[in-house]
């Protein structure tokens, strides 16, 4: 009789919460890894799969939850969760650009040699072996991916495709049982992609369980024993390849089609009902609008002003107007008031008073002419 035992879960994450402030990135997240297993994490942009990808190894404290490697809570240090057996990688490259790919390789090693500062000042028989151990196995892992022949060089120097082999040996110098790779396939052609596949079966392979973060959907369906879907930093659905592939929220979460059941559909419906009944109350309270005012009447015109705009004083009347006598000078009249729509006429010059000398000289110039008449 042939028994079949169930894989152990080598990770075990429950209810993970990560908040920055207000904002929730990541919300109540379960997640189990068992050993030799390859788990594909995918969602749209923004979805929260890197900073969970933090709570897992130690670069954020989760504000909720536990994440357990092999049964132990794992310390939220970085260095610390490596020590436990957990390595990453990242989604931008973070390579030692001036040291060489076998350097790179042999940094990933610090967590599991035990010479302190002093055996690498004084450089004993012990310290020499721990360094002849860690070149041998650096030098492995480069076999390993294919870059033994470049050992010597800087990595700076090396192929976009190359540089993201050489971060994956560096993560598994550590003797890691649980790999993480953040997007292994980004910017990579078609034929660097089918490489870095037949490279991730083979770390699986290798006994080392696999978690991977990937948005090319063909890769990570291919790859996978199981995918888990985040969406808003809810995990959405979990299952194999067709399960999950097939969902339909999935397809609405990816197209950005708002779905039943959607993260953030109650908060949403929350706010559509009180906008509605915010509408209604305004409609409700709202003072009935008043009427229009009356047109006020029109004012009579009169045809025989409305048609002259402005009289204008015949060249006599002007004349006259111009020298008055004494007697019009004195008699003042009030002008008569213009009524609306009338348009007024132009005021008459002012009458120039004559002065007292001048009114002298006409009487003395009167007088002469009136002798020199009586003369003749």
């Amino acid at each position: 009789m042939t028994t079949t035992t169930a894989p152990s879960p080598i990770l075990e994450a429950s209810g993970v919460t990560m908040r920055f402030g207000g904002l929730t990135a990541v919300r109540s997240v379960d997640l189990t890894v068992n050993s030799g297993e390859i788990v594909g994490l995918i969602g749209p942009n923004g979805a929260g799969k890197t900073t969970f990808f933090n709570c897992l190894t130690g670069l954020y404290v989760p504000t909720e939850g536990k994440v357990s490697y092999k049964g132990t809570v794992l310390p939220p240090k970085p260095h610390l969760v490596t020590s436990a057996g957990i390595a990453r990688t990242f989604q931008n490259i973070r390579l030692f650009a001036n040291m060489t790919v076998l350097e790179n390789v042999l940094v990933g090693r610090h967590t599991r040699t035990k010479e302190g500062l002093w055996s690498a000042l004084l450089r004993g028989p012990g310290f020499r072996k721990a360094e002849a151990t860690s070149r041998e196995r650096a030098m492995e892992l480069l076999e390993f991916i294919g870059l033994a022949h470049k050992a010597d060089h800087l990595s700076r120097n090396l192929p976009y495709g190359e540089q993201r082999k050489l971060e994956i040996a560096r993560a598994m110098a550590s003797e890691p049982g649980l790999l993480l790779l953040d997007e292994p396939t980004a910017g990579m052609n078609p034929q660097e992609t089918r490489a870095t596949e037949d490279l991730v079966f083979a770390i699986r392979d290798r006994g080392i369980a696999v978690l991977v973060i990937e948005h090319d959907m063909r890769f990570i369906f291919n790859l996978s024993d199981r995918v888990a879907c985040l969406v808003q930093g809810e995990k959405l659905v979990e299952g194999t390849s067709d399960v999950v592939q097939g969902d339909e929220r999935v397809i609405a979460a990816y197209l950005g089609t708002p779905f039943e059941g959607a993260p953030g559909a109650d908060e949403l419906a929350e706010v559509e009902a009180a906008e509605t009944a915010g509408a209604a109350a305004a409609t409700t309270t709202a003072p009935a609008p008043a009427p229009a005012p009356a047109p006020a009447p029109a004012e009579p015109t009169v045809p025989a002003q409305a048609t002259e705009p402005t009289d204008t004083p015949d060249t006599a009347e002007a004349t006259e107007t111009a020298t008055p006598t004494p007697e019009s000078a004195a008699d003042t009249e009030t002008p008569e008031t213009t009524e609306p729509g009338d348009t007024p006429d132009a005021p008459d010059a002012p009458a120039t008073p004559e002065t007292p000398e001048a009114a002298q000289d006409d009487a003395s110039a009167d007088s002469t002419t009136s002798k020199e008449g009586n003369a003749q």
